[in-house]
């Protein structure tokens, strides 16, 4: 089904936020010597690459230009060995779905035990306010199921995967080196902070908040402070930022504000994503429009 709903989105999802500054992707590019990103439309595809061993984080839509922007950062598909999955809506498996291009076939995906009941047809994903329920997907890749907490190594990367339920019932994140946290849906990046991931697509969204919350307390308890990675909306080094509305939703029916200048009238159009930029430019993180008017004010 990966080819139809990517299809579907690209012509129906523009159409319904065009304007709206809730899709804020990164460009293809690195972020910093270890990550990665290509840039999918509105979606973002990881890469955290140490010591030669390079991984993906989520697999976006069946996009026919992956293997050429990944190129652009000097990434082969056939690199690609082991593939963390956060959740498994299409536009973050489409590249591994059953009717794919193949790139990762021999890739094993990681996916959250509570995840994988969405393959196995024991839960059925549900959204627009549960009202609209989404096809069964299929992968035959090896996949190895994680549990809460559990910490495993990829060569010498150090990943742990981090319940969060919500947006979907199984939906993990990873904390990457106790350095990088990707996210996936379970933060939305406005102009003024992060929040809860749009309200309209998630399977429980006070579920998603207490989350978001509890995200938070795990991370201030370590005393760790990572970069944060979101699926749709960029990054921040910032904590304050990055949970400052975790009690409160992402309501994806209207234009978002503070206005944010940084977002693109239509995620779907991808003019400004280019080669030169990818190899040129480092990704800049989160607009935050409160410390910008401080800046101005001093």
């Amino acid at each position: 089904m990966s080819k139809k709903d990517s299809a579907f989105q690209k012509v129906f999802m523009s159409f319904m936020f065009r304007g709206k500054e809730i899709f804020k992707p990164l460009n293809t590019g690195w972020i910093d010597e270890r990550v990665g990103a290509v840039r999918e439309w509105v979606a973002n595809v990881f890469f955290y690459r140490k010591n030669g061993t390079t991984i993906m984080i989520d697999a976006g839509y069946n996009y026919e230009r992956l293997a050429e922007k990944m190129a652009w950062l000097d990434i082969r598909p056939t690199e690609i060995q082991n593939i963390l999955l956060t959740h498994l809506d299409t536009d973050h498996i489409g590249a591994v779905e059953e009717d794919s291009e193949g790139l990762f076939r021999e890739a094993r995906l990681y996916i959250g035990e509570e995840e994988n009941k969405y393959l196995t047809g024991e839960l059925r994903r549900r959204v627009l306010h549960r009202l609209c329920t989404l096809p069964v997907v299929k992968l035959d890749n090896p996949k190895s199921l994680l549990y809460d907490g559990e910490i495993f190594y990829i060569k010498d990367i150090k990943v742990e995967a981090i319940l969060v339920p919500g947006h979907s019932y199984g939906h993990l994140v990873y904390l990457i080196d106790d350095a990088y946290l990707f996210t996936g849906d379970t933060i939305w990046f406005g102009a003024d902070g992060g929040y809860s991931f749009l309200n309209s697509l998630a399977e429980d969204n006070e579920l998603a908040k207490r989350s978001l919350r509890e995200l938070e307390q795990l991370l201030l308890k370590r005393g760790i402070a990572p970069i944060i990675v979101s699926g749709h909306t960029g990054w921040t080094d910032d904590m304050e930022f990055a949970f400052r509305h975790k009690d409160k939703l992402c309501i994806s029916g209207k234009k978002q504000k503070p206005h944010d200048p940084t977002a693109p009238y239509d995620g779907y159009d991808e003019r400004e994503d280019t080669e030169e930029q990818a190899r040129k430019k480092r990704l800049p993180k989160a607009w935050d429009c409160l410390k910008h008017t401080e800046a101005e004010r001093e």
